[in-house]
């Protein structure tokens, strides 16, 4: 599924809190891993230290994937390292595209000063405006829930009903059977928000609004178990184990709870699925768990029609500096 991935580093050691995930993906995926360092337009004088950081870096990678594939029998990964000049997101987006990755991994924050990327707003941009899955990785994530250390990893994946969401099931399939063999645990969550109860009521009101919103939240519990089902039968025929669980309350608030409860490894979502009245808006919901999640998260984009991918990548190319 995946060929080629992504990883912009900023030289910080708060952006290769990435390079544990891509190491681990890569070697599992037998990928070519991309390293990319976008130095500024005002840098031209230094490139030789941005090109020996990413030099070193990537011969560093390329001996710790080949330790790596001598322990578990990975597959060969080819790391490649490249330093452009421009503006951080801008060249990530038009470097996605021209070597047509098909993921991209990094940190949510990286160093900050002069001539230095505020890696948060970076990957705001990247997440916003990439048509890629974007797996994006917490600065200061503690080492136990490193990719390559996961002992039994679980994904967690919420889904909101909507086709848009179940985008994300053929993600969740490649990444949790590709552990060493043993299928990772997959998680299927779907949270039910509570009716919205008028907020006065006089004595001529004949309907009891308590029982009312009683009834539409267990019914909704009930038709989100049923759909998970669905979805749950559909991963265990290939050969995944996965639970389901169904919450109620608000979306981003029970998934980020309920990730850190159940210490799962890894959040699987799209960035938007349906939304109206009961349901979730999931451009926020997503933005929300981005920003509120204690794991890593990979975000995944509704696709783009074949016919105007070019024309959207020509676009990126013709971008102004962001």
């Amino acid at each position: 599924m995946y060929k080629r991935m992504l990883l912009p580093l900023d030289g910080s050691e708060l952006a290769e809190v990435a390079l544990s995930y891509a190491k681990g993906i890569a070697s599992r995926f037998g990928l070519e891993l991309l390293l990319l360092h976008v130095a500024g337009k005002g840098e031209a004088e230094s490139l030789p230290l941005h090109q020996a950081y990413i030099d070193q870096t990537s011969e560093r990678l390329r001996r710790e994937m080949a330790e790596i594939q001598g322990k578990t029998g990975g597959k060969p990964v080819a790391v490649k390292g490249e330093v452009v000049l421009g503006y951080a997101a801008d060249e990530i987006l038009r470097y996605a595209a021209e070597k047509e990755v098909d993921l991209t991994i990094m940190a949510t924050h990286g160093r900050s000063g002069v001539s230095r990327w505020v890696m948060g707003s970076v990957a705001d941009k990247v997440l916003g405006s990439s048509a890629l899955p974007v797996l994006l990785v917490r600065a200061g994530m503690p080492q136990d829930v490193a990719y390559e250390r996961w002992s039994d990893p679980k994904l967690l994946v919420p889904l909101d009903g909507s086709e848009l969401a179940e985008l994300v099931l053929p993600h969740v399939e490649a990444l949790a059977l590709a552990q060493d063999g043993a299928a990772a645990e997959v998680i299927l969550v779907r949270v039910c928000e509570p009716l919205v109860l008028p907020p006065v009521t006089t004595p001529e009101t004949t309907v009891n609004w308590g029982t009312t919103a009683d009834q539409y939240l267990l019914e909704s519990k009930k038709s989100a178990e049923k759909y998970l089902t669905r979805i749950q039968r559909g991963l265990s025929d290939a050969g995944l184990k996965v639970s389901l669980e169904v919450l109620d309350g608000d979306p981003a608030t029970g998934v980020i709870d309920y990730a850190g409860q159940r210490q799962v490894n890894l959040i699987v979502m799209a960035t938007h699925g349906r939304s109206g009245l009961g349901r979730w808006a999931y451009g926020s919901v997503a933005q929300k768990v981005l920003h509120g999640a204690s794991c890593p998260t990979l975000m995944v984009r509704p696709p783009l029609s074949p016919s105007i991918t070019p024309k959207i990548i020509a676009a990126i190319r013709s971008l102004p500096p962001i």
